[in-house]
């Protein structure tokens, strides 16, 4: 008989997993749930090895996986697949989950309409009087929207979205990631009434340094979900725009020492030096005042901002043109442009002689075909506009085109040209959404594959996946 809910807990061996599981054993019913424990640590290490002892009323419920350290995502990837309840809970490791918490999910998740795809529960993050910098930080996951630390989700959601974007490699917009690809589904997600508990873990003084690698992730978010991401995800902006005038600043006054102009030198030293003691007093406030806390807190402020921006420009430039996260999941559908992608491209052709199918797309389309992928094209006719070519020498060109390579499904043409305006025009996503309406699938579950950057940017607006096959027409500005 298959649980009620799937718990998986990702972890990398961390003493806090004993005081989570301990805290669980006083809570959840194991009759109800299966948990599954995924170990991230590296391939190399030593596995997890957990007592039966360890467990307690889990033993017979539970299995340990192993995800290879490829980072949170991936791990909870790992944990949700393997189950088959309809309700995945995700609980990181170093949380504590009070008595009387699985009695309130069951309540979050039985008050769950059948449009609501996630729940989130509640998270108190315990602080001293005088807050470190760190305390701080950590704390803020109490007002964060869909954090993992306590999220569920409906395994529907989840299958239909593929889950966890794994090119996020820390504990850090995954989740907020998942949330937008769930809500843009259709979904609804909703804040429960459950509560866990999130110690602020130990870690060293420098912890915030190498924590600006999430400028990164930050970078993958606005490729995939556009500039209005953080409203959308409910993510304050962040101090990155005077990080960037700060590591400016200092820039041009070692450059202007370097060229001996003393005064601009001196003019963005002082610049410099200012947005610095700005950025330690507002960490230091209201935190300890012992010396060693105050130096690290100091020495850190100091190289946060050039973390920071040499992240955020690394991550721009590996995620440009990045697209949606699909997960292992073969496509929904599978969109074509036409000309150069399909068959060869014969300006403004009414000719059915001239058809000539490109090598290859014969037996791709058979092995879609095999796998019951639905296909449609998508294509650009400007020709119709300017009146040279018209609706039955298209469908003359289309018949041939279907008598060589057989029924290829829905055929979306814009007739347009750029002066009309129209929305349907790649790279405007109009035809991309009629397309998979037609199809009867979702946007976002689609791959449209073309030749030129109009393809895919129409398949990024309208929440597809976009594959480039170049040939000769296509820029090598758009290959790159």
């Amino acid at each position: 008989m298959s649980a009620d809910i799937d718990l998986v807990v990702p972890t990398i061996g961390r003493p806090s997993l004993d005081v989570l599981l301990a805290s669980l054993r006083w809570s959840v019913d194991p009759g109800r749930v299966t948990l599954t424990i995924v170990d991230d640590r590296p391939a190399g290490a030593p596995a997890l090895w957990l007592r039966p002892a360890d467990l307690g009323v889990f033993a017979p419920c539970a299995r340990l996986r192993r995800s290879g350290g490829r980072g949170p995502a991936a791990a909870r990837n790992r944990g949700w697949r393997d189950g088959d309840a309809p309700w995945v809970a995700f609980l990181d490791d170093d949380v504590v989950a009070p008595i009387g918490w699985f009695d309130a999910l069951l309540e979050d998740l039985h008050a769950a309409g059948p449009k609501v795809g996630g729940v989130q529960g509640r998270i108190n993050v315990p602080m001293s009087d005088r807050a470190t910098d760190r305390e701080r930080t950590v704390g803020r996951l109490a007002g964060a929207r869909w954090a993992t630390a306590d999220m569920a989700y409906r395994r529907a959601a989840l299958e239909r979205t593929g889950g966890f974007d794994e090119r996020f490699p820390h504990a850090y917009r995954e989740d907020a990631d998942l949330a937008l690809r769930v809500l843009d589904a259709g979904w609804e997600l909703r804040l429960g009434r459950r509560r866990v508990t999130h110690p602020v873990q130990p870690a060293p003084g420098w912890i915030s340094v190498p924590q600006q690698a999430g400028n990164a992730d930050d970078a993958l978010m606005r490729a995939v979900h556009g500039p209005a991401w953080r409203k959308r995800a409910g993510a304050p902006g962040g101090r990155l725009p005077v990080h960037a005038i700060t590591v400016a600043a200092a820039a041009v006054a070692v450059g202007a020492a370097v060229a001996r102009r003393r005064r601009l030198a001196l003019a963005t030293s002082a610049l410099w030096a200012a947005l610095a003691g700005e950025f330690i007093v507002d960490r230091t406030r209201g935190g300890p005042r012992d010396a060693r806390y105050l130096g690290a807190i100091t020495a850190t402020s100091v190289a946060i901002p050039f973390a920071a921006c040499w992240h955020r420009l690394r991550g721009i430039l590996r995620w440009r043109g990045a697209t949606r996260w699909m997960g292992d999941r073969l496509p929904a559908a599978v969109l074509f442009d036409r000309d150069g992608t399909l068959i060869a491209d014969v300006p403004d052709n009414a000719d059915p002689a001239r058809v000539q199918v490109l090598p290859g797309v014969a037996p791709g389309l058979e092995r879609l075909r095999a796998a019951r992928i639905p296909t449609a094209v998508v294509t650009n006719q400007s020709g119709v506009a300017r009146g040279v070519l018209d609706h039955d020498a298209l469908r003359r060109v289309h018949e041939r085109v279907e008598e060589l390579l057989g029924p290829i499904g829905v055929w979306v043409v814009c007739p347009h040209n750029d002066a009309d305006g129209c929305t349907c025009r790649k790279p405007q996503p109009g035809a991309v959404v009629r397309a998979a309406e037609a199809l009867g699938v979702q946007p976002e579950a689609c791959v449209l594959i073309g030749d030129t950057q109009a393809d895919l940017d129409a398949a990024r607006a309208a929440g597809a996946r976009g594959v480039l096959v170049p040939n000769a027409r296509t820029l090598g500005s758009e290959v790159a």
